[in-house]
């Protein structure tokens, strides 16, 4: 049984494992937001950045991509993914139906947001969220990087996020 990984952000440009088939794909009750703190990869516990996740919303969708793991992967891959995603527990591993773009529906590895997480931050309005984007640095770069490349790759699949991209162009203003 192919084992397929559900992307929304930082997953759509920086996987990390080996993808044998990617197809476009909408994951039903869920929706993208900066709705958790970064104190590690996209900022710090002094300034923490925000980074994307899945939160549940009922009547609507989040489009992504849905990736399918090269074969013999899928335990490495696993293993790696664990390591990425639940640094601080914030996420919960969950497998959820992805219906993809060519009418099949899979079973997909999803990182969802534990609303009950202090990192956990939903319904920030967008001009806070890209005050807080457009100054946090973690360990694995700039928060503007991982709204900049998350945007252009969204834009690269023909997927458009109405609230990313208002927040990449504020964010480029604020950081001109």
């Amino acid at each position: 049984m192919a084992m397929w990984v559900f992307g929304y952000g930082s997953l759509l440009w920086k996987p990390g494992f080996d993808v044998a088939e990617s197809v476009i794909g909408r994951l039903p009750g869920y929706a993208r937001s900066f709705c958790m703190r970064s104190i590690h990869h996209r900022g710090s516990v002094e300034r923490p950045g925000l980074v994307l996740a899945l939160d549940a919303d009922t009547g609507t969708a989040c489009d992504g991509m849905a990736l399918r793991v090269a074969p013999g992967t899928e335990e490495a891959t696993l293993a790696y993914l664990r390591e990425r995603e639940l640094v601080s527990s914030a996420y919960v591993e969950k497998t959820l139906d992805v219906q993809l773009e060519d009418g099949r529906t899979v079973a997909a590895l999803v990182y969802v947001i534990d609303a009950e997480h202090d990192q956990y931050c939903g319904g920030l309005p967008l001009e806070e969220q890209a005050q807080i984007i457009s100054g946090a640095v973690g360990g694995m770069g700039p928060n503007t990087e991982y709204l900049f490349n998350t945007a252009a790759h969204l834009s690269q699949i023909g997927l458009h996020d109405p609230s990313l991209a208002w927040l990449h162009d504020r964010v480029k203003t604020l950081c001109a």
